[in-house]
């Protein structure tokens, strides 16, 4: 197998990062494929804490070559600091570690504005967005009016893209948001800066994907956020705005479909979600806070808390569905450790009907109460394990009932933030 799609199965914040980072030493590239600053993937390593939005986190690894797919959209000024950040500390010393497709749409400040500007609008109805202007810089993308890298890397081209796109934009902003951006001479004054400082990075990374595929080289593919949040697939429209599925690994990389080997759901030993939208095991109680403070769970991306409730198995099953997983990854399983029994929601009650299947309208879904199935806790360190029989025996029997449930093996699993804290039980390359 040669390459690989890791994804989250849940509303994201898996711990997709750590999972890449474990995984980065047997591969060489590791490739960003969706999203934008809105996410946060944080790598701890022998207690220093990084937190990457756009980089790949294959990028803490000096030997492997990392990209930022022509499906992200990115905002240079967060990518200039985050490359920055990482010169800084020693890593990417080499430019060659890191290349930016010539496809990839750019994030101005105008979207900025425009998304929160919008979220506020909405008021009580608010989706929960970052604020970052993902959505907005996506919808000019399908809009045909975006603005892409290999226009900011080149000044007259740059200058003529916002002379075209963005007095309408401005527009916009003054008079039907009420709201004031900069101007398009200002965001061109900026912008420009910033390509000079990005275009040793801005390449053809499709061409260099492909050629790395001939060579049978190993390609590591990385999404953000989770399949629960995909634009499609996800509890519409409390959701992201691009496909955060695997299937959108092939377009925002720009490599066909018959180069995926495997695809590696990654999944929370319990759920989480950020924003707004149905929760249907959500804990709103002293056990949810609980699991908030243990696990940590505030955003990297906006310090928000983290909704906190029981595994979800019938949207994890609807993850496994949609993305094709082969495989999954179990992460912090240790803040669960201690607890003296463990639930699992099996199915949902609607009514008098029993569901097995994730309803596709959210309005059902909030009426949906989970089905639980309840399971013995564990107790022991799970730093000493080495191979899976050390396990507690109600950790091996939860892994063993999550893998009945979906219909695929565990095969990674992770029991705290630092590189040491995990086991594989069984091979993924």
């Amino acid at each position: 197998m040669s390459t690989l799609v890791v994804v989250g199965a849940q509303w994201g914040d898996e711990g997709k990062g750590k999972i890449v980072d474990l995984l980065t030493p047997q591969v060489d590239f590791v490739v960003r494929f969706q999203g934008g600053a809105n996410a946060g993937h944080t790598l701890v390593i022998d207690g220093h804490t990084t937190i990457l939005h756009l980089i790949p986190s294959g990028i803490l690894h000096r030997r492997v070559r990392t990209v930022i797919g022509n499906g992200v959209v990115v905002d240079p000024v967060a990518c200039v600091e985050e490359i920055g950040m990482l010169r800084r500390r020693g890593y990417l010393r080499s430019r060659a570690q890191l290349a930016i497709s010539d496809r990839a749409h750019v994030v101005l400040p105008q979207h900025r504005v425009i998304d929160l500007m919008r979220e506020r609008r909405l008021g009580a109805g608010k989706i929960g967005t970052t604020g970052r202007g993902i959505g907005p810089a996506y919808e000019d993308k399908v809009a045909r009016v975006g603005l892409r890298f290999a226009e900011l890397v080149r000044p007259r081209l740059l200058k003529t893209r916002l002379q075209a796109i963005l007095p309408t934009k401005l527009l916009y902003i003054r008079k039907v948001l009420g709201g004031r951006a900069p101007s398009v001479s200002a965001t061109y004054r900026h912008y420009v800066r910033l390509g000079r400082l990005l275009r040793p990075y801005v390449q053809d990374t499709s061409a260099l994907l492909h050629e790395a595929i001939r060579q049978r080289r190993r390609i590591l593919l990385e999404g953000a956020q989770g399949a629960a949040l995909d634009v499609d697939h996800g509890t519409y429209p409390y959701v992201t705005s691009s496909t955060t599925v695997a299937a959108g690994a092939c377009s925002g990389s720009g490599i066909g479909p018959t180069a995926i080997d495997q695809v590696l759901g990654v999944a929370k030993s319990y759920c989480t979600r950020v924003g707004e939208g149905p929760f249907p095991t959500e804990l709103p109680d002293p056990l949810g806070l609980l699991l908030r403070v243990k696990g940590a769970e505030f955003g990297a991306t906006t310090g928000r808390p983290r909704r906190c409730g029981w595994m979800d198995a019938v949207a994890l099953r609807h993850a496994v569905r949609v993305n094709g997983c082969t495989a999954l990854a179990l992460t912090k399983a240790d803040v669960l450790q201690g607890l003296p029994s463990i639930k699992v929601a099996v199915a949902y009650r609607l009514g008098h009907s029993r569901l097995t299947m994730l309803p596709t309208h959210v309005e059902i879904l909030r009426r949906c109460r989970p089905i639980y199935e309840t399971l013995p806790g564990w107790r022991g360190e799970l730093r000493d394990c080495r191979r899976e029989s050390d396990l507690p025996k109600g950790l091996r029997l939860y892994l063993r009932r999550l893998e009945e449930l979906t219909g695929i093996p565990v095969t990674l699993l992770s029991f705290g933030p630092e590189r040491r804290d995990h086991l594989f039980l069984r091979s993924i390359f």
